[in-house]
């Protein structure tokens, strides 16, 4: 473990925090000292709960250390049982607690409560959140189910037709501190009914121990987040014999592939191909007439391999966004990154260090980032849009409105996330590539004229609003001379192709006035030829 000012991810036993706070009739005691108790505020704070986390901590001090911390650890473990009787009890301890010993998951082990305790080890110097969310889940599940006498050869994906009733699932993975789960959870819900599929249960997300119990009912599992669930799920495929589905379904390709993969799995008849161009809004927009603009953009993508995956295919094949610049956090998600970041022709970033994050993020020259709220500060330090898509994230990553991320909706949610930062950077750089043009400038927009009250003779000389801008900022000669430019015929210039292709990048309704601003300082530098550069270097002149 590095210690840095900002983590991407807080030690395993927040991650066993999550998956416990996520469930009803849970209790996690954690043998850990005061200072550990921190992750209390990521629930009533990023997540706007109005309790506390299921968590007894022992918070032993100094002083305990000299004392028998074991029977410490065994007083806290049966006041919890007492106080909240919980239906399942998790016992772990914390990275500092780690090096003391105690073994609290032995020691509740042998206190003789009738209920279901699961020892958590959870090394803390090796491993992090998600991972530790992960394997809480897996211990868990496999805890509580390991009685179960199903046999692996015995489940049939299609037996639903034979007991005349609907296909149902399990929904594995979404948890308190993911990213939209909540949203995401009622979004694929929805999406499965419409296809005559039920859910059986969702785990851990408002789960309760009975519905763990159920969890062999389901046909099938539904694999949502896979840094969180992967493991329960492909334990259940060797127990049980259940299959789970690989696709998350982000964006209107994926949730595509993903309908195509559940229907295949239940033996289903394949769904309708073109469901998504009639259910999700992102296919128009993205090939309308004001996403021209979009064509193109070069975009940088960190965070959670889950999310990072699924942003590097909407962006590449759903936006038409290229790609410079790919990476996660999640070492256990490396595998998968560094295969999409290949197929794009790239070298995947994996790394925990924000900086190092920043740095590349700097190399690549990006016009939009896909991150977290680390990339987030980062962007704003270098001038870039950002848009979050992954943990951590802040508040304002939490909105009171419906907005998952997956399903027809999420695509939705993606589109207008995603594109927002870069039409408010398309503002900016009008306000400021046009400031000094009579029909741009602030207070001469009005219904008696685009001079704002000045009488239709002056509106008719508006060519010299030109030249007297430049003369404001150039010099009276200056101004002359500019004036005289765009006065000059252009049949001389000749624009290329790259120079054509960023022009029409620009939206139609001021395509003919950046056009006429930069061959007239074209004229005025003496070029003939009018690339992409060109076009720039007049923005930045009429800019300054």
């Amino acid at each position: 473990m590095e210690l840095t000012l900002w983590t991407y991810e807080g030690p395993p036993h927040v991650g066993a925090m999550r998956i416990a706070a996520s469930m009803k009739g849970v209790h996690y005691v954690l043998h850990a000292p005061q200072g550990d108790t921190y992750a209390d505020l990521l629930f009533t704070m990023i997540e706007r709960r109005g309790k506390r986390p299921p968590v007894t901590y022992t918070t032993f001090q100094a002083r305990d250390l000299g004392g028998d911390t074991a029977e410490l650890v065994k007083r806290h473990i049966r006041e919890a049982v007492e106080r909240f009787k919980p239906d399942a009890l998790l016992v772990g301890e914390s990275c500092t607690a780690e090096l003391i010993q105690d073994q609290p998951g032995a020691l509740a082990g042998g206190m003789g409560f009738d209920l279901p305790i699961v020892s958590l080890e959870l090394p803390a110097y090796s491993k992090k959140e998600n991972w530790g969310a992960s394997e809480t889940l897996y211990q868990l599940v496999r805890g509580l189910l390991k009685n179960h006498g199903a046999a692996a050869e015995g489940h049939d994906p299609t037996r639903w037709k034979e007991a005349g009733r609907r296909p149902r699932v399990n929904l594995i993975g979404p948890s308190l501190l993911g990213f939209r789960c909540r949203d995401d959870v009622i979004e694929i819900s929805r999406l499965l009914a419409s296809h005559g599929i039920d859910v059986n249960t969702v785990v851990p997300l408002e789960a309760t121990v009975a519905d763990i119990m159920r969890l062999p009912e389901a046909d099938l599992n539904v694999c949502l987040y896979a840094e969180i669930s992967e493991s329960c799920c492909s334990w259940m495929e060797r127990q049980f014999g259940i299959p789970f589905t690989r696709t998350m379904p982000i964006g209107v390709g994926a949730t595509a592939d993903f309908l195509a993969e559940t229907h295949n799995l239940l033996g289903m008849e394949a769904p309708d191909a073109r469901e998504g161009e009639q259910s999700s809004k992102l296919p128009w927009y993205s090939a309308s007439v004001d996403s021209t603009y979009l064509t193109g953009k070069r975009v940088f993508i960190f965070g959670d391999g889950s999310h990072v995956l699924a942003a590097a295919r909407i962006a590449n094949e759903e936006l038409g966004f290229q790609v410079v610049g790919i990476g996660t956090y999640s070492r256990e998600m490396a595998r998968p990154v560094r295969a999409a970041a290949k197929a794009l022709g790239l070298e995947a970033l994996i790394s925990d260090d924000y900086l190092a994050v920043e740095a590349a993020m700097a190399e690549a020259v990006p016009e939009l980032v896909l991150g977290t709220q680390m990339e987030r500060h980062s962007a704003k330090r270098l001038g870039i849009p950002c848009a979050v898509i992954s943990t951590p994230m802040h508040v304002q990553d939490v909105p009171a409105r419906f907005s998952p991320q997956m399903g027809w909706e999420g695509a939705n949610v993606i589109f207008d996330s995603w594109v927002h930062p870069l039409m408010m950077g398309l503002e900016e750089h009008l306000i400021g590539m046009f400031r000094h043009d009579f029909e741009f400038v602030d207070g001469h927009q009005s219904h008696l004229g685009h001079l704002g009250g000045l009488q239709s003779a002056q509106v008719e000389g508006a060519p010299a609003a030109i030249a007297d801008s430049a003369t404001e900022t150039q010099g009276s000669e200056a101004g002359s001379a500019a004036g005289s430019a765009v006065a000059v015929a252009t049949a001389t210039l000749e624009w290329t192709v790259d120079g054509e292709a960023e022009l029409k990048k620009i939206p139609f309704f001021v395509r003919g006035k950046v056009r006429r601003n930069t061959e007239a300082f074209a004229k005025e530098k003496g070029l003939i030829r009018i690339d992409s550069e060109t076009l720039y270097d007049a923005k930045a002149h009429y800019s300054a």
